[in-house]
C-alpha cells in the first residue's frame, strides 16, 4: 500500500499528486513469482529419477541372467531390453513412413497414431541413434507427467502429501516399464495429464490445444476430450466466463478432434479408406467388435482354458484382472459423481472391452490418472493402504519387467 510523506506539524495534510506519491526508497519489493518447480515438485522428481534407476538397474540384470539363448557367453546390447514389440512399429513409421511399400502391403503399422513418430522423428536430427532418441523422449515425458499427476491430486487434498503418492503408485505399477520404454503412453500424458490440469483451472484453450497433442498420440485423446466437454459443462459459470467468453472457450474444445480427423483422411487419400488404422488393428490385433460379454468370455477361455501357452494366458490373466479393476474404479467415480472422469474411464473400458478378446487392458491402466489420484487420496486417510500396494504390487512390477526385456512379453 503505498506510503505518504508526513504532514508537517501543526499542518493539517493536503492531499496532492506529491503527496500520495511513493517515496522510491519506500516503495515495496516487487512480488516475486512462484518457482515453476516447488519443493513438491523436486521430490516427485527424485523419486522419478529414483525408480528410473531401479527399471535401468533391472534391464542391466536381465541383460546377464535372462539371454535369448540360454548358453550365451556375451549378454546382449545394452539397449535390447528396451527393443522390443510396439517399440519396432514406432520406429518403423519414424524412419519410413507408413506405406514404404505401397497401401496392402505393410505391417499395419498404420494402427499407431502418428504423435510419437513425428516427435521420435525430430529428436533424431539431434539424437543419431533412435532406441536413445525413443528412450529420451520417455525419460523426459514420463519426468513431466509424473509432476502433472502429483499436481492434479494435490488439488483434491493440497498439502496433505497425495501428489507424491499418486506420482509413486503410478511409477511402481505393475505396468510401468512401458513408461520407460520407447513406447506411446509417457508422451500420451506428458500431454493429457497438464490439459487435464489445465481445464481444472478453467483454461480451456491450453486445454484444448494440450489435448489435440494427446490424440495425435492415441485415439484415447478422443475420450479425453469427451472429458474436457463433459468438465466445462459441469463447471459453474462466473463473471469472468459468461457470454461471449463461454462460447470462445466452448468452441476450443472442438481442438482435440481435428488431428484424429487429418490421419483419417490421410489414410483415405493413400488407401482409400479412412477407418485403415481400425482395420490394422482387426487385422494385426484380432480387435473385432464383439459384445463385452462374449469378449469377456473369450478372454476367460484364454487364460484359463489352457489353449495357449503359459506367457499368452498369463497375460489374459492380467487383462482380465485389469479390467475387473477398470469397472470397480468407474463404480467409485459414478458413486461420487465424478462425471467427467466417469466418462473417460468409460470409454476406454467400452474401446478395450469390445474386442474379440482382451489386449493391453493392464497397460492402459497407466493412462488412468483417476485411478492413482484415488489410491493417493485413499492411502493419505488410510496409512496401510500405501504399504499393502507396495508390498503387492512392486512383485509384479519387477517380473512384469524382466517379461518385456527378456522378450518373453507376448508369450
Amino acid at each position: 500500500m503505498p506510503i505518504s510523506a508526513p504532514p508537517s506539524p501543526g499542518r493539517a495534510p493536503v492531499r496532492t499528486a506529491s503527496t500520495v506519491r511513493t517515496a522510491p526508497s519506500e516503495a515495496p519489493p516487487a512480488p516475486v513469482p512462484p518457482p515453476r518447480l516447488r519443493p513438491a515438485d523436486r521430490e516427485v522428481l527424485w523419486l522419478y529419477l529414483l525408480t528410473r534407476a531401479a527399471v535401468w538397474t533391472t534391464a542391466y540384470c536381465t541383460r546377464w541372467l535372462f539371454p535369448a539363448s540360454g548358453d550365451a557367453r556375451v549378454p546382449e546390447p545394452v539397449l535390447a531390453p528396451f527393443e522390443h514389440w510396439d517399440w519396432g512399429h514406432f520406429l518403423n513409421i519414424a524412419r519410413d513412413g507408413y506405406f514404404p511399400g505401397g497401401p496392402g502391403e505393410g505391417d499395419n503399422r498404420e494402427a499407431f497414431f502418428p504423435g510419437l513418430p513425428l516427435v521420435l522423428r525430430a529428436v533424431h536430427v539431434l539424437v543419431p541413434h533412435w532406441t536413445v532418441a525413443g528412450l529420451l523422449v520417455s525419460f523426459v515425458a514420463g519426468a513431466v507427467a509424473a509432476v502433472a499427476l502429483a499436481r492434479i491430486a494435490e488439488l483434491h487434498l493440497p498439502g496433505s502429501g497425495a501428489g507424491r503418492r499418486a506420482a509413486l503408485f503410478l511409477l511402481v505399477s505393475p505396468c510401468a516399464v512401458f513408461l520407460a520404454a520407447g513406447y506411446s503412453e509417457a508422451l500420451f500424458l506428458v500431454l493429457a495429464l497438464p490439459a487435464w490440469l489445465a481445464a481444472r483451472r478453467q483454461r480451456w484453450l491450453l486445454a484444448s490445444v494440450l489435448a489435440a497433442g494427446a490424440t495425435t498420440v492415441r485415439i484415447s485423446g478422443l475420450f479425453l476430450a469427451a472429458a474436457l466437454v463433459v468438465l466445462f459443462l459441469t463447471t459453474p459459470t462466473t463473471r469472468r466466463n459468461e457470454g461471449a467468453g463461454r462460447k470462445r472457450d466452448a468452441a476450443w474444445l472442438v481442438l482435440p478432434g481435428l488431428p484424429a480427423l487429418l490421419y483419417f483422411w490421410y489414410l483415405y487419400g493413400r488407401t482409400g479408406d479412412p477407418m485403415a488404422w481400425k482395420h490394422a488393428q482387426e487385422r494385426g490385433w484380432y480387435r473385432h467388435f464383439r459384445a463385452p460379454w462374449e469378449a469377456w468370455s473369450q478372454t476367460w477361455h484364454e487364460a484359463f482354458g489352457h489353449t495357449q501357452a503359459t506367457g499368452y494366458a498369463a497375460q489374459f490373466q492380467a487383462d482380465l484382472l485389469a479390467m475387473v479393476l477398470g469397472l470397480a474404479l468407474l463404480a467409485v467415480l459414478v458413486v461420487r459423481r465424478r462425471w467427467p472422469e466417469a466418462v473417460y474411464i468409460a470409454l476406454t473400458l467400452w474401446a478395450l472391452g469390445t474386442s474379440y478378446w482382451y489386449m493391453s487392458v493392464a497397460r492402459s491402466t497407466l493412462l488412468w490418472w483417476p485411478l492413482w489420484v484415488g489410491l493417493a487420496v485413499w492411502s493419505v486417510r488410510r496409512r496401510w493402504v500405501t504399504i499393502t500396494y507396495l508390498c503387492l504390487v512392486a512383485p509384479l512390477s519387477t517380473v512384469l519387467a524382466v517379461t518385456f526385456m527378456s522378450g518373453r512379453w507376448a508369450g
